[in-house]
């Protein structure tokens, strides 16, 4: 009867043992999935991107524009803000202005080509020096770009970016760049330069006065060249993979590639 009664108990321990140890194991893998679950998903500023294919969500391109012009914009300001980022460059380099190009080939003729010069170079320098200001502008400007847009944009011509960024912030640009611009001018000099040839030009007989508003010219000649830099770096993005830099790039312009 004894050892009637120690098996009983040891076959009710070694049941119990068994019970208890598939309990953990349930439990177990409930735990794991309530843990899984609750873990975040990998996100970036677009809030979803967990891969670089399918269709991006509104915000993803939304954000992929913006990321997209906000590296056109980084890479244009070093690279015009740098020496001879103007001036060295044929597509952007400043010259005198269309109306006061008569100035600079009188200039020339009456042995005052070294004035000539000092225009032409101070004139870049200052974009160049601007330059260097420029990026905080533009980028407050591509913030306020809506979703809308950006997709317009995604899916549009080559340039549609910058075609888009010119129309609806030139004249805030403008308004915000032009004093940074007669700052330079003045640091660089280029305000007495002009101010030197332009004074030489009139003095002359029978040509009409010079009066051009140095600060606006270049200016616009400057945001100008921004442009085309950006327009630049964009063409980069849309048609090199090697630009699109992140996920992000490479989900959204991968997206814009097979809408082609």
């Amino acid at each position: 009867m004894k050892k009637t009664s120690i098996y009983l108990l040891a076959t009710c321990l070694i049941s119990l043992s068994s019970i208890e140890a598939k309990s953990q194991t349930k439990l177990g893998n409930i735990l794991k999935k309530v843990t899984a679950a609750s873990k975040p998903a990998t996100t970036n500023k677009a809030n979803s991107v967990t891969g670089t294919t399918g269709t991006p969500s509104t915000s993803e391109i939304g954000f992929g524009i913006k990321e997209a012009l906000e590296l056109g914009i980084g890479r244009g300001a070093d690279l015009l803000s740098a020496k001879d980022g103007f001036m060295g460059n044929a597509a952007v380099k400043i010259l005198f202005p269309p109306e006061a190009e008569k100035v600079e080939k009188t200039l020339r003729s009456v042995g005052l080509g070294s004035l000539a010069d000092n225009v032409v170079l101070s004139l870049n320098r200052a974009a160049e020096d601007a330059a260097k200001e420029a990026k905080p502008i533009f980028v407050s400007a591509i913030k306020q770009m809506t979703i809308a847009d950006a997709t317009n944009i995604l899916l549009g011509q080559q340039d549609a970016a910058t075609n888009y960024f010119k129309r609806v912030t030139t004249a805030q640009l403008m308004e915000k760049f032009e004093p940074v611009i007669t700052n330079s001018l003045s640091k660089v000099g280029a305000a007495k330069y002009w101010g030197d040839a332009t004074k030489q030009y009139n003095k002359l007989p029978m040509v009409k006065p010079v009066t051009t508003d140095l600060s606006s010219y270049v200016a616009q000649k400057a945001i100008d060249g921004m442009f085309i830099q950006v327009a630049q770096e964009e063409l980069k993005i849309r048609d090199n993979l090697g630009a699109r830099s992140t996920p992000l790039l490479q989900k959204v312009f991968g997206y814009a590639d097979q809408k082609k």
